[in-house]
């Protein structure tokens, strides 16, 4: 047979071979949950043209699918592959009780939760992909919807700091130097069982103010988000402690004025506050078992990754 005879039978067979609709099904699921979450930070980040019936909002959510298939098609091979071994590991999760497919729902669910109610949804994706010990464990545990947790926090409010006056705009940022004294005074710090790292929720740190760190991060921050203040928890290697977003340096002037002339004047009496700027100017305040006052002096100032509750 000559090449050109064999060329065409070739591409007889080729047209004839009956593709395999699966891989498209899973390329296109695999792109629709790229392309949400790529969507809302592109959504958050442009100014709205306010077209009719949202058509930029759609055109953009379009377009954005029309270049992840392009993209995920042109490498399907690997990708099929690496799904194939990705679902293997989550099947093994699932049945061994560890890290599984209602593990992966919950994560996604809350992630998309979370960056549709933040300012900057990407800092959301990036707080996630930073390393960080048992991260899923520490996200569940910070339940500041918790009742138990939402009327300690508001216990606290009214126990301090209460009679403040001339302060209506920093209302929220005294409510939490309540909830942070509340929780100091009654700290007892408690090592974890030996040669196991127990991760206490904050409602069941409640009930005795005992435990490690990062038992104490997780209260701390469980109830300055459950009285509507946005904590983060930072990880050090081998320290975990919380941090509350005081907002620009402008507020930081007037914690300090707060702190040192207010609410903590023995406590801080000669000494500074601590506290760290992050990418986008943002203040944030240490809030660790070891410091008196809000921001005190960090036990461990090293920062290895965030988790940050909106």
């Amino acid at each position: 047979m000559t090449k050109p005879y064999l060329a065409k039978i070739e591409k007889i067979k080729a047209k004839l071979q009956v593709k395999k609709p699966w891989d498209s099904v899973i390329i296109f699921a695999l792109n629709i949950l790229i392309a949400i979450p790529l969507f809302i930070i592109i959504h958050q980040n442009l100014a709205d043209p306010e077209w009719p019936f949202q058509l930029d909002r759609i055109l953009i959510f379009a377009g954005l699918v029309a270049l992840i298939q392009f993209v995920l098609y042109k490498l399907r091979t690997i990708l099929i592959v690496c799904i194939a071994l990705y679902l293997v590991a989550l099947v093994f999760g699932s049945v061994s009780g560890t890290y599984g497919f209602m593990a992966v729902y919950e994560d996604y669910r809350a992630m998309l939760f979370t960056m549709a109610e933040d300012a900057h949804p990407q800092d959301v994706i990036i707080s996630k992909l930073l390393p960080f010990p048992n991260k899923s464990r520490v996200i569940d545990a910070v339940d500041y919807s918790n009742p138990k947790v939402r009327n300690f926090a508001l216990m606290a409010t009214t126990k301090y700091f209460k009679d403040v006056k001339g302060y209506k705009q920093h209302r929220r940022m005294i409510q939490c130097f309540a909830v942070f004294k509340e929780i100091r005074n009654n700290w007892n710090y408690v090592n974890d069982p030996k040669n196991r790292e127990y991760i206490a929720y904050a409602s069941e740190s409640l009930q005795h103010f005992s435990g490690d760190c990062d038992d104490h991060a997780i209260l701390m921050a469980a109830c300055i988000r459950a009285i509507g203040g946005t904590p983060r928890i930072i990880h050090t290697g081998d320290h975990m402690y919380p941090e509350m977003l005081v907002g620009s340096e402008a507020d930081l002037e007037t914690a300090n004025y707060l702190i040192k002339e207010l609410l903590f004047v023995e406590e801080s009496r000669g000494k500074e506050i601590h506290y760290h700027i992050d990418e986008r100017g943002q203040v944030w305040l240490n809030l660790d078992y070891t410091a008196n006052f809000p921001g005190g002096p960090f036990m461990s100032e090293e920062i290895l990754g965030a988790l940050t509750f909106n």
